[in-house]
């Protein structure tokens, strides 16, 4: 009689970051949707990420020596040759104690230019002026008189020299050049070098999910950036694994901050933009955080589609947009894209230790399927 032989999923994208480590789907973390072959916010075509990930030094504090754990993140929206042209965009605020720039223009005007960065609290403003660099030397016409481009930041002082101001032009101008498309890095890089999340070490992650809308199919990925929650607070496809891994605590309040870049190719104009932006908030909320007070989470939403009308400076132009009646597949998305990409990005990852000796826990794989499992997940 011939054996049954039971395979384990072959690694791929949707399994492992290019370095080879777990994404939660290898854990077996049942994430509702479906997500796109990636599983990344570069599924959405033309998008691109960089990093410049900082790691050195040890021990005692020295304010401007280390230890170093930080770094800066780079999201192209268009591919290098086009990344200085708009596109439609908006953004949703869920807590206000932190920092996103450009977003009065976004307001003003539903669009965005260039590439967006994030990084630590205390670098945003060299990352913004190293963007407004980049694009002054790389800009394809239409060439506008001024640009206000994107950068967010959280924090990463428990870990990190914040006040050391280690993140510098050329660190920006670096993630800009290396951003590609394809899998991406996950866990303690870029930005999210020196993060924590739910007092687990965790950073940069990223999620997608492929949507039917009508007779079309679209795409919505997610990309985080996470630093943000206590641990009792933590749920994982709706089990509540943080009141059970309490090894490792440190934070008696709330504190912290997430950003989240939600991108998608379906035709969408800037007010629609930021209905998604605003859903990012109920990822955040389905992973257990109720986003306090000293919690800035702060959230971007673009569109790839009508990149022209976007760049036009004058004459009438034509854009494509879905009716609102269409939008829940695409809310439904960019929930679940986000929660997923804040799992990922404790799941694919490992502890650190950083200033002063401070040691962040990764979240233990073990234990967390085992938690899983007495929930019937």
């Amino acid at each position: 009689m011939a054996q049954t032989t039971h395979r384990q999923p072959v690694p791929g994208p949707q399994l492992e970051t290019p370095a080879g480590k777990k994404r939660a789907r290898a854990l077996g973390i049942p994430f509702d949707g479906t997500p796109g072959a990636l599983n990344s916010i570069t599924d959405v075509a033309g998008v691109a990420v960089g990093y410049t990930t900082l790691i050195r030094g040890e021990g005692k504090l020295v304010v401007g020596q280390g230890p170093v754990r930080t770094g800066v993140t780079a999201i192209l929206p268009q591919p290098h040759e086009q990344a200085s042209l708009p596109v439609f965009a908006g953004y949703a605020v869920l807590n206000g104690a932190g920092e996103m720039t450009g977003i009065a223009w976004i307001d003003e005007a539903g669009r965005c230019s260039g590439p967006i960065t994030i990084t630590n609290t205390h670098s945003c403003g060299v990352a913004r002026d190293a963007t407004l660099k980049w694009l002054v030397r790389n800009a394809r016409a239409p060439v506008p008189p001024w640009w206000l481009p994107v950068a967010a930041e959280t924090a990463d002082g428990y870990l990190n020299d914040i006040n050391g101001f280690h993140v510098r032009e050329e660190h920006v101008l670096a993630a800009i050049d290396s951003a590609t498309g394809g899998p991406i890095e996950e866990g303690s890089v870029g930005g999210g070098t020196g993060m924590i999340a739910y007092e687990f070490k965790a950073g940069s992650g990223t999620a997608s999910r492929a949507v039917a809308v009508g007779g079309d199919r679209y795409t919505v990925g997610a990309f985080v950036q996470a630093n943000f929650g206590r641990r009792p607070q933590l749920a994982i496809a709706g089990v509540p694994v943080g009141k059970h891994l309490s090894a490792g605590t440190f934070r008696k309040s709330d504190e912290g901050s997430i950003i989240a870049i939600v991108a998608t190719d379906a035709p969408l104009m800037p007010h629609q933009l930021k209905r998604i932006a605003r859903r990012a908030g109920l990822g955040v909320a389905r992973s257990g955080s109720t986003s306090g007070n000293g919690s800035g989470d702060i959230f971007l939403a673009f569109s790839t589609a009508n990149t022209e009308a976007a760049a036009a400076t004058e004459g009438v132009q034509t854009a494509r947009f879905l009716p609102e009646e269409c939008m829940d597949p695409l809310f439904t998305a960019a929930v679940r894209a986000t929660d997923e990409a804040i799992v990922d990005s404790m799941v694919a990852n490992e502890t650190m230790t950083g200033r002063d000796g401070h040691t962040v826990v990764a979240i233990p794989h073990d234990e967390l399927q085992a938690v899983m499992r007495r929930y019937g997940r």
